[in-house]
């Protein structure tokens, strides 16, 4: 899969993806221009559109693009079918589609809204989460509780080291700091920021990332780990409990 990052917004990314043909889809596409644009310049034809949740910087461009081009396909979170009105296919927790010739598992990872989806291709080793999950963070807890938000990130742990990690905002050095803050020692942190500050400087993004270095750098997956606990003096609590002290902690940073 060729996945194509077009910038939008202030730090947003919104993903062009295709196969060896001229068919694309698009994730979460908070804005049409850049991306009609970005078909223009490229010849690609969009064939469909997929959703991860309902805010409007993830799908503030959709009716725009279905009623600029022949794209007639709309995949999105059936628990959020009456908030994203525009949904052609309404898929769910366990579900598998196939698009542009790949196929795709549905995961439900609701916490940072209550419908949030996210589509993850495995033989394409690729996920597109939304903002559940960051580089080195993850995403607020807008509509949902520490307890689901938690779990979700548990699910998106557990996908093999080498699946490659897009997560739709440029927050990576942003989340560092606070990482650094409640982890100072970790090296593979300290060695990443070294790499995301070289990238940024040159006009480069840093997405996207992958699972197995999150699960050494990013600290909102490690909230049932003893090392992390004792830095932030709760041995005690429990993974959830954890994870809302530091997700809370991040908010205040």
């Amino acid at each position: 899969m060729k996945v194509d990052l077009v910038p939008a917004f202030s730090d947003n990314y919104l993903f062009v993806c295709s196969k060896g043909d001229k068919t694309c889809f698009v994730v979460d596409p908070g804005d049409a221009t850049p991306v009609l644009d970005f078909l223009a310049k490229t010849g690609l034809s969009l064939s469909a559109i997929l959703v991860t949740h309902h805010h409007a910087d993830h799908i503030g461009g959709v009716k725009e693009l279905a009623a600029s081009t022949d794209c007639k396909r709309i995949v999105g979170p059936s628990y959020d079918h009456d908030r994203i009105t525009s949904l052609t296919e309404l898929v769910q927790n366990g579900d598998q589609i196939e698009v542009c010739g790949m196929s795709a598992q549905v995961f439900f990872i609701p916490g940072h809204t209550r419908g949030h989806i996210c589509y993850f291709f495995p033989e394409e080793k690729t996920l597109f989460c939304g903002d559940t999950l960051f580089s080195a963070g993850c995403g607020r807890m807008f509509e949902g509780s520490k307890e689901q938000m938690w779990r979700s990130l548990s699910i998106l742990r557990e996908l093999p080291d080498d699946t490659r990690v897009y997560c739709a905002h440029e927050y990576t050095l942003a989340n560092i700091r606070f990482a650094l803050s409640v982890d100072p020692e970790n090296q593979d942190l300290i060695s990443y920021e070294d790499l995301c500050k070289k990238q940024r400087a040159a006009g480069n993004p840093t997405i996207p990332t992958t699972m197995g270095l999150e699960k050494k750098i990013n600290p909102f997956l490690k909230a049932d780990q003893n090392l992390l606990k004792g830095n932030l003096g709760l041995m005690s609590k429990s993974p959830e409990e954890v994870f809302g002290a530091l997700r809370k902690m991040k908010d205040e940073f």
